[in-house]
């Protein structure tokens, strides 16, 4: 009775966060732009925050929303849970700004909340989005092919960060655009079924970049993969995943419940 009575309370304090942040900042639009900046801070939960008495975890929730709320004019913030389906962390936050600054700023505050300091930040990326380089001078059917409009409502998310060699990088131009046609033929049968999105982080991150997914059905994700496996792009893939992050969309409400549990 008194635990349902603490995640009562603390579902109640972030109730109205996505309302909250969401009114601040133009989220679809940073979504859309290129030139934003983004950071997946990844974190694993401690035995502490589950031993804490019900007024200290209720302090800490409604610190943590006004965290939300006090960055929410230059951030958007999207939420993941990874727990159940992950040992290696719990949940992680997909932030999105003008100036990776802003990130920083965010997430140190929502670090030095009493939540954030029972939290271990298990992985951190970061890139920015930029204008498509190969789609261009790709044939008319195959841009056309790729207007399809992404899946809506997807429950499941992941992501998969991705190191080339220094062949890719040496390159010709041209070349590289031949292999990515190729890539892309091969991801046009699940173009209706997973969203995808992409960040550069070359010089950010130890990454080359940070590809983003969403789906409901993830056989088609699976299948997906397995097909960009086969193509000769793939062969310059010097890291992919290590790790892969899968997880399913949740509200930060939904996620403090559960993690209260």
């Amino acid at each position: 009775m008194r635990n349902r009575s603490v995640l009562a309370f603390i579902a109640l304090a972030v109730v109205t966060f996505a309302q909250a942040a969401g009114a601040e900042v133009d989220r679809e639009k940073l979504l859309k732009e290129p030139g934003v900046y983004a950071t997946f801070a990844v974190f694993k939960v401690g035995d502490q925050w589950s031993q804490m008495d019900k007024e200290t975890r209720a302090n800490s929730v409604a610190d943590v929303k006004k965290v939300f709320q006090k960055h929410a004019d230059k951030i958007a913030v999207d939420t993941y849970l990874l727990r159940g389906l992950s040992e290696r962390a719990d949940f992680f936050l997909r932030v999105h700004s003008k100036e990776m600054l802003d990130n920083q700023n965010f997430l140190v505050d929502f670090m030095g909340t009493t939540f954030g300091k029972s939290l271990k930040n298990t992985d951190s990326f970061n890139g920015i989005t930029k204008a498509l380089n190969y789609v261009p001078k790709f044939p008319e059917d195959l841009k056309a092919e790729l207007k399809t409009p992404p899946p809506q409502g997807s429950p499941y998310v992941v992501v998969v960060p991705v190191r080339k060699d220094a062949d890719w990088w040496l390159m010709p131009q041209e070349a590289r655009t031949t292999l990515m046609k190729e890539h892309t033929d091969a991801t046009v049968l699940y173009l209706k079924t997973v969203k995808r999105k992409l960040y550069h982080s070359s010089g950010l991150d130890d990454l080359d970049f940070i590809t983003y997914f969403e789906t409901a059905k993830l056989d088609d994700f699976n299948n997906l993969v397995t097909a960009l496996l086969q193509v000769k792009e793939n062969h310059h893939n010097k890291r992919f995943g290590e790790p892969t992050l899968l997880g399913t969309i949740r509200p930060l409400d939904e996620i403090l419940e559960i993690l209260s549990r």
